[in-house]
């Protein structure tokens, strides 16, 4: 196929948007839209009519929360949600055993989409790589929207490395596989200088941070960043033994991320 022919097929596809949405899934609080995302995002996302997503229920309460801001182009009863098979939502889709071809029909045939987790930027921490990937496969182009992304506002909050870092995930819950593994982050970080980032689930946020004050080395550098862009949001980066001097008390319901480095 000829270049010209090429970006004849590319223009006459629809786009993927990735829609990012509010760090405030499951919390109490509901975060005001027109505050906290960027109305550009906003109009995208109003008028989108094929979504995939991790949660149609949270897709659609999501929208309706744009349409108090701005109106949406069809009623949600009218849109399409196609959700991400759920061992896919849960164990993650980055490995590239998923075929999500499929689920991109609707670009295919010209029209644009949208793709959404419940929190956050999808594919980032979250499902959604094998959409991505499927639609660079297709010649269907992706675009990127502005919005909140966890682990970027937590590394940013932090004080620490932010041109050489990695995210690793969830640490595992087993007492000692969990030392283990937070012993060899804590290695490479003060080996290389690269902050080591990871999450937990909410009510495990206490269980991490107690593992984490026994495991890791006095002039380590621990941060923690809880209830990111909320009221209550609060972002603590100290060394482990001032952590220990201090009541380290923390949010256990509200989703956190952690981070170690020098």
């Amino acid at each position: 196929m000829s270049s010209s022919s090429s970006g004849s097929a590319r223009n006459s596809h629809g786009r993927l948007y990735l829609m990012p949405v509010p760090l405030d899934f499951a919390c109490d609080t509901e975060l005001d839209l027109g505050a906290t995302m960027p109305m550009g995002t906003l109009l995208v996302a109003a008028r989108l009519r094929h979504w995939v997503c991790e949660s149609a229920k949270s897709a659609r309460a999501f929208l309706k929360r744009v349409n108090g801001v701005v109106a949406l182009s069809t009623t949600l009863q009218a849109m399409q949600f196609d959700e991400l098979p759920r061992e896919v939502s849960k164990r993650g889709d980055h490995s590239g055993n998923f075929d999500a071809r499929h689920l991109l029909k609707p670009a295919l045939e010209g029209t644009d989409m949208g793709l959404i987790s419940e929190a956050g930027m999808p594919a980032v921490a979250d499902p959604g790589s094998s959409v991505v990937r499927a639609a660079h496969d297709l010649a269907i182009a992706v675009v990127p929207l502005t919005g909140p992304v966890s682990l970027l506002l937590a590394l940013a909050a932090s004080g620490l490395n932010g041109q050489n870092f990695a995210f690793v995930g969830y640490l595992p819950q087993d007492g000692m596989a969990r030392a283990q593994r937070v012993r060899e982050l804590e290695s490479l970080a003060l080996k290389t200088g690269q902050t080591q980032l990871f999450i937990e689930t909410p009510y495990r946020n206490a269980v991490l941070l107690q593992a984490l004050l026994q495991t890791l080395q006095n002039n380590t550098r621990l941060a923690v960043a809880s209830g990111l862009t909320l009221a209550r949001g609060v972002c603590r980066s100290d060394s482990v033994r001032n952590w220990r001097r201090r009541d380290p008390l923390l949010d256990n319901a509200t989703p956190a991320v952690f981070a170690i480095g020098r």
